[in-house]
């Protein structure tokens, strides 16, 4: 949990509890299992343990809705950076209702949900019928295969804002049949950071700007990770090679995620939608 997030989409993050397991290309390096295991804790996986937490940590959203209400502003907190809301286990039922229980409490807080399940929302999300206006439902579309998977099932349940995490973005994906009928209301796109970090061809996250801009959808760009465009300026130790789907060639380096930032074509991508 973290006030005043570092992820560039948020505000701030809340985890009703830690683990998950790993499931499709996009978690192949996952940073929250590789942070777990930095602080000692081994909760990945079907049969390991999650780590709970106590009231305390409950309570903070409660604070951070009074700041909000007492500013007149609306903050967004992404739930579960170390986790899925929506893993299907039960003995996560109990941690669920409370956190239902704490976002219906919390009316000044969007809280931005984002599954690599989303075919299990509906099982254990009690407004996938009628949608909470605080809440915004997410999935991870990483390539073409799992984004045509998910997005359908996302689009079972009502939402007031549906929202696509194209990150670690591993190939060229086109959005055009669920942004042209609106079906989408966000696109937040980047590259993969880690030691481990495969590359994104540039032209893809361009891709999917552009799609963005043709059908008025926000848009976000929040990183390129550790591999960024040869022309961002910082000299690289390691420089790769590497062709998009229609053989366009571009020169990657290898830098610290800070020095590769943010910049696509020289622009900052901050699109957001609007809040309830």
């Amino acid at each position: 949990m973290a006030k005043d997030s570092g992820i560039e989409w948020t505000h701030h993050t809340f985890n009703p509890w830690w683990g998950c397991v790993r499931l499709t290309p996009a978690c192949a390096h996952c940073y929250a299992d590789s942070w777990a295991r930095r602080v000692g804790l081994n909760l990945w996986g079907g049969d390991a343990p999650r780590r709970f937490f106590s009231d305390a940590h409950w309570r903070e959203p409660l604070k951070w809705n009074a700041e909000a209400a007492r500013i007149g502003t609306r903050a967004r907190v992404f739930c579960a950076s170390m986790a899925d809301v929506f893993e299907p286990r039960a003995d996560l039922d109990p941690w669920r209702e409370k956190l239902w229980g704490v976002i219906e409490k919390t009316p000044y807080l969007d809280w931005l949900l984002l599954t690599k399940r989303p075919g299990h929302i509906k099982n254990v999300y009690p407004w996938a019928r009628e949608r909470r206006d605080n809440v915004w439902l997410g999935t991870t579309a990483e390539n073409q295969r799992w984004a045509d998977r998910r997005i359908e099932r996302l689009l079972s349940v009502d939402a007031r804002v549906r929202f696509l995490s194209c990150e670690p973005l591993l190939s060229a994906i086109d959005l055009t049949p669920w942004l042209k009928q609106g079906h989408i209301d966000w696109v937040i796109a980047g590259g993969e950071s880690g030691g481990e970090a495969r590359p994104t061809h540039p032209n893809w996250i361009r891709s999917l700007r552009d799609q963005c801009s043709t059908h008025s959808v926000p848009f976000l760009f929040k990183q390129w990770g550790h591999w960024s465009p040869e022309a961002q300026g910082e000299p690289a130790k390691k420089i790769i090679e590497l062709h998009d789907e229609a053989g366009r060639l571009e020169r990657l380096s290898w830098r610290p995620k800070k020095l590769s930032g943010r910049l696509l074509d020289g622009l900052i991508y901050d699109g957001y939608p609007q809040s309830a």
